[in-house]
C-alpha cells in the first residue's frame, strides 16, 4: 500500500507522515511530496519516498501520484489561488488512477459563512466530479494560530479580538494530523465527511484565563467592535486587506462559525484532543529551548 501525502513540508502535511510511521505504516510506503527538496530532506532520512511537486506546474504531479492506494491532498496555502491549484492535483489524481483521496477541508463547507470556505468549497464538489473514492476531512481552527498571542498578550496583560463571545473549538495540528493518518491507513471511510474539531470550544476569555497562567502575569481579553479592531490591526502596520480579513474571520468567530465541537477526532485516535492551554504551553517552551 502507497500513501502519498502532499504539503509534506508544512506543519500539518508532515505530522501526518510522522504519524503513520508511529502508526506502523511502512516508511518506504509513505511518499512525502512538497516544493522543497530541501525541507523534504529529513522525512527523506526517515526512508520516505520524497519528490518535489508544484500544484502550478501539473506535469510535476502525475509520476508523483502514480501508484499511490491513497493521496492527502493538503489545502494549498495560497488563499485565491487554491481553487486552480486544487483541480490540477485532482485531475493528475485521476490520470494517475489513485485509489482514493483524503482532502484536508474547511468546517461545514457546504452551508458556512467562514470567508475561507469558499474555496474550499468549490474543491469538495470537484472531488465529489473526479469519480475517484473521497473522503473529506473538516478540520476546525488549528490551537497554534494563537501562539502568536503570547508574546503580545505578555507585553500589554490583554487580548484584543472583535470575536464577541464566539467559540473556537480547536485542536492542535497534531491532533488534525492524526486523525488524518488514521483515515489514510485504515479501510471504511470512502464517502466519509468528517467534521473534525477540539472535544470542547473555548471562549477568548478562557483562552486569556489560559494565557495569563502561560505567560505569569494577569491577561484579559479585551472585546472591540470590528470597526476599533481594524483600527488597532491597521495602526500595528497591517494593510487594510489583511486587517479586514482578521476582523471579518472574527465575525465568523463570533457568529458561530467555528463553534461546533465535536468528538469525531477523539473517537478516531483514541485519546482526546489537546486542550489550548497544552499546545500554546507546548510551543512557549519549544520556542524558549
Amino acid at each position: 500500500m502507497t500513501i502519498v501525502v502532499t504539503g509534506a513540508t508544512g506543519h500539518l502535511g508532515r505530522l501526518v507522515v510522522e504519524s503513520l510511521i508511529e502508526r506502523g505504516v511502512p516508511a518506504a510506503d509513505i511518499r512525502a511530496l512538497g516544493r522543497s527538496a530541501e525541507r523534504l530532506a529529513p522525512l527523506a532520512d526517515l526512508g520516505v519516498q520524497t519528490a518535489t511537486i508544484d500544484f502550478e506546474k501539473p506535469d510535476t504531479l502525475a509520476s508523483a501520484f502514480s501508484g499511490a492506494d491513497a493521496l492527502l491532498l493538503v489545502s494549498g496555502s495560497e488563499v485565491g489561488q487554491r481553487v486552480q491549484q486544487h483541480a490540477n492535483a485532482i485531475d493528475a489524481a485521476v490520470a494517475a488512477g489513485v485509489g482514493r483521496i483524503v482532502y484536508t477541508s474547511a468546517p461545514h463547507a457546504d452551508d458556512t459563512d467562514l470567508v475561507l470556505a469558499p474555496e474550499h468549497t468549490a474543491t469538495e464538489k470537484l472531488l465529489a466530479e473526479s469519480g475517484l473514492p473521497v473522503t473529506i476531512l473538516r478540520n476546525n481552527w488549528y490551537s497554534e494560530n494563537y501562539v502568536g498571542q503570547l508574546d503580545t498578550a505578555e507585553a500589554t496583560g490583554e487580548i484584543v479580538s472583535s470575536a464577541g463571545d464566539g467559540r473556537v473549538a480547536s485542536a492542535s495540528r497534531a491532533d488534525y494530523a492524526d486523525a488524518a493518518a488514521v483515515v489514510l491507513s485504515t479501510p471504511g471511510h470512502e464517502g466519509a465527511v468528517y467534521e473534525l474539531s477540539g472535544d470542547e470550544a473555548w471562549s477568548f476569555a478562557e483562552l486569556a484565563e489560559a494565557v495569563s497562567e502561560i505567560v505569569g502575569r494577569p491577561v484579559v481579553y479585551r472585546a472591540v467592535s470590528p470597526e476599533e479592531h481594524t483600527s488597532i490591526l491597521t495602526g500595528a502596520g497591517l494593510d487594510d486587506g489583511t486587517a479586514g480579513f482578521v476582523v471579518a474571520l472574527d465575525g465568523n468567530i463570533r457568529d458561530g462559525a467555528l463553534a461546533d465541537a465535536t468528538t469525531t477526532v477523539s473517537d478516531l485516535i483514541g485519546r482526546p484532543t489537546t486542550p489550548i492551554a497544552d499546545t500554546l504551553r507546548a510551543a512557549r517552551e519549544q520556542a524558549a529551548a
